[in-house]
């Protein structure tokens, strides 16, 4: 073989090795992507269950604030409708788009600039939402009690003190949990995206 050959042969190999490069690098980032949505797929199987409940509370109340025959009684009712429609679709648009992070089409920094992004929103609406429980658990009562008794607790002149001790309990530690495996789940799609700036 003379040297020409051997450039030629080198040359034709080194394209090749080129070639496989790219299409490994193509394998791993579609893997990767798939892992990164993969990671927020149970979750937003749940908070879409989550949502679909809260929207047909949300017409049942709606469907019935006629009963709601005070003013205070019709404030309860109509927080209690902006939050079982509100917070589910802030909920769901914000995992939409932290889903949506295309890992493929972009570099890695400006993929995990635009991760940290939604991440940040994401929790803050965790946060938001754990707070927002809290003044809808005071507002649900009163509307619960004139829809399903025909009762109104603010003229009984007795709040149920043990519903607000039992469901304040209940949603502390269901909020603490809840938003400790967003945490969670947040952290370890953080992990899978840093894994490629280690590549």
């Amino acid at each position: 073989m003379d040297l020409e050959e051997i450039q030629a042969v080198w040359s034709e190999m080194s394209d090749q090795l080129e070639q496989q490069k790219k299409l490994t690098d193509k394998i791993i980032l579609d893997m990767t992507q798939d892992r990164y949505i993969r990671k927020f797929s149970t979750i937003s199987k749940v908070e879409t269950l989550g949502a679909i409940i809260c929207f047909v509370s949300a017409l049942y109340f709606l469907f019935n604030f006629y009963q709601l025959d005070t003013w205070y009684l019709q404030l309860c009712g109509a927080f209690s409708i902006a939050f079982l429609i509100g917070l589910p679709i802030l909920t769901l648009r914000s995992l939409g788009k932290i889903q949506k992070i295309n890992i493929i089409d972009k570099n890695i920094k400006d993929t995990l600039v635009t991760y940290s992004k939604a991440k940040n929103k994401v929790l803050a609406i965790q946060r938001l939402g754990i707070f927002l429980c809290f003044i809808f658990m005071m507002t649900c009562l009163p509307v619960f009690s004139k829809l399903m008794k025909g009762k109104d607790i603010f003229q009984q002149g007795s709040f149920p003190i043990w519903y607000v001790v039992i469901m304040g309990v209940f949603i502390a530690f269901f909020a603490r949990w809840g938003y400790g495996c967003y945490k969670k789940i947040t952290q370890s799609a953080e992990g899978i995206l840093k894994e490629l700036e280690m590549e």
